[in-house]
């Protein structure tokens, strides 16, 4: 193994001469027996006990196994899957900075759809330690090619894990030649108003050499736009949104975070659509060079928002819900009086699922109606459409 990559043992994904002892590890464990089981229903356990033993590669077990999972789940739990990457060569490693709706699929789709338009790999995925509930979910999840980003760690360590993160992924990109998928901010935008942290592109800047554009220009940026028809954890948004205003010092739980990860796998999520905008090398060469740190990552930040909030593709709910939370009906052209049935009786069933005991059901449905919004307000702001 390479000496550099030992730096990274703490955080990156496995080598090929560690995968037979966390396959392991995997498969004497009853959770994740069972979760294959789930997953993928009517095949024997020895047969696939058999099949992820002939993988050699992380690439070759997402191949194998994640392509033929993800194409069912979508048969099941969406109308359609489309992918525009036409503003990027299928032969660079890029970094993908996406919005952020699911805390497994925005990632996994990616990968499935990478290998799918011809780019040869799929990409190193950064995933917050909150989520790794198990010693197998930790060991799958690297086993699919993530990185670990340490938010466990404390005030006094987070410095040096930041760095020791950002030295990795340029040492993806420059080094293993591969692509990175990372969100544009902590968690996921619980009312879909997406917008980039600059504490994010601080901490890319923090690896590679030269100037800030410099480091962040050995990235490759690209931002990618995820846009769901339908959201199916957009309730439990909605149920959190009312815990934490009623509820002095709630927090979720590690359950939670399970709960949101099984809802949003199996939910139904209509038509899904990735964009990918052109890279940003260009932009950050264009930068002045003596433009001051701080407005230089605001600049960024920007242009990445920018950029996905223009290729976001919206669907007749984000019309009728921004025409319900700000323009009273002047974007009805965008959809029918069906269209607007539909999406509103999908409302009212989002809102019934949520159990509490005092809920507030406008306030309930609101939330739900701000996060199906949000997209095309912003939309319309990037464009400078006027309504």
């Amino acid at each position: 193994m390479d000496e550099e990559l030992r730096r990274y043992d703490a955080i990156r994904p496995f080598e090929p001469e560690e995968l037979p002892a966390a396959f392991d590890r995997m498969l004497s464990d009853p959770q994740f027996r069972a979760a294959l089981a789930y997953a993928l229903p009517g095949v024997p356990i020895e047969a696939l006990d058999h099949e992820i033993r002939k993988c050699k590669t992380c690439l070759e077990f997402q191949v194998r196994f994640c392509h033929k999972f993800l194409e069912n789940l979508l048969a099941k739990a969406s109308t359609a899957f489309t992918f525009d990457c036409s503003a990027i060569s299928r032969q660079g490693r890029y970094t993908f900075v996406s919005n952020h709706r699911d805390i497994v699929l925005d990632s996994a789709l990616l990968a499935l759809k990478l290998i799918d338009s011809g780019f040869g790999t799929t990409c190193e995925i950064a995933i917050g330690d909150n989520l790794l509930a198990a010693p197998w979910i930790k060991d799958l999840v690297k086993l699919n090619k993530s990185f670990i980003v340490e938010r466990s760690a404390s005030l006094r360590e987070m410095l040096a894990s930041s760095k020791r993160m950002a030295d990795y992924m340029h040492y993806i990109i420059g080094r293993k030649h591969d692509n990175i998928w990372i969100a544009q901010r902590e968690g996921r935008a619980k009312d879909s108003d997406d917008r980039t942290q600059t504490a994010l592109l601080k901490m890319m800047a923090m690896g590679g050499e030269g100037s800030v554009a410099e480091r962040l220009r050995q990235l490759h940026i690209v931002p990618l736009a995820i846009s769901y028809e339908y959201d199916p954890c957009d309730y439990l948004k909605a149920r959190e949104f009312q815990l934490k205003r009623d509820v002095p010092g709630w927090t979720k739980t590690k359950q939670d975070d399970v709960m949101s990860m099984k809802t949003g796998i199996a939910g139904f999520k209509g038509r899904i659509h990735y964009h990918c905008s052109p890279c940003l090398d260009d932009f950050l060469g264009a930068l002045p060079d003596d433009m001051p740190k701080g407005e230089l990552l605001d600049a960024v930040a920007r242009r990445i928002d920018r950029d996905i909030h223009c290729h976001y593709r919206l669907y007749p709910g984000n019309y009728v819900a921004a025409d319900l939370v700000r323009f009273g009906g002047k974007l009805s052209g965008h959809y029918t009086a069906d269209e607007k049935k539909v999406f509103l009786d999908y409302v009212d069933g989002q809102v019934a699922k949520i159990d509490l005991p005092n809920r507030d059901e406008a306030f309930l449905r609101g939330c739900i109606l701000t996060m199906y919004a949000n997209p095309a307000i912003n939309q319309m702001a990037a464009l400078g459409e006027n309504v």
